[in-house]
């Protein structure tokens, strides 16, 4: 059985895009930005850990309007070329019901998300990421969710898309992993206790 892991930046007050999807609080994305080039290393590793990689769609229209070829973008630093060669090895599936084409490495599924989540699950392979609050959130509803990384920034800005969804009960958790990184930002990991 596959893993299940659940993992994006967030704000202290629990969101992972201000109002209007706004990441700035983020600090950007590349490896000389805030919190630099520590965490930016972080979140490649975990890329290139990944056994298939969930996004609901406005994550991957986010990620594959940059990455595909952000290698080849005038100044791109060996992190971030890493970083994009990794992205476009690693195997997605890309859940939506309004595009119908999608490219590098990269299956697009239009049923029903939890079956079919729970059925890769169930399957052989390594980790599965899954991102995007829409998508995340239906795996959280159904308990589908084994580990949940949450990167902490601190920063408040009081809405937008929340990290956690409404649930009908609680999920009981083990920290498992702390870390710090640069400019206050803390990586907390957990472990759904079953």
């Amino acid at each position: 059985m596959r893993k299940l892991i659940f993992g994006m930046n967030a704000t202290l007050d629990g969101y992972i895009a201000a109002p209007g999807d706004d990441l700035g609080w983020s600090g950007g994305e590349g490896p000389d930005s805030s919190p630099g080039a520590e965490l930016f290393q972080w979140w490649s590793d975990r890329v290139d850990a990944t056994g298939l990689a969930l996004y609901g769609r406005k994550l991957w229209e986010a990620m594959s309007s940059h990455w595909p070829t952000a290698d080849k973008q005038p100044g791109a630093t060996p992190a971030e070329i890493e970083f994009a060669r990794r992205w476009r090895d690693m195997p997605k599936a890309v859940f939506s019901s309004t595009i119908d084409k999608v490219d590098w490495n990269t299956r697009l599924v239009t049923g029903d998300a939890v079956a079919e989540i729970t059925r890769l699950k169930a399957g052989d392979g390594g980790p599965m990421d899954i991102g995007g609050a829409t998508l995340a959130g239906a795996a959280m509803r159904a308990g589908l969710i084994d580990e949940y990384v949450i990167v902490t920034h601190p920063v408040l800005v009081g809405g937008g898309t929340p990290f956690f969804t409404a649930l009908d009960g609680w999920v009981n958790l083990k920290l498992v992993e702390t870390r710090t990184f640069p400019g206050g930002v803390v990586l907390t990991r957990y472990e759904t206790r079953r």
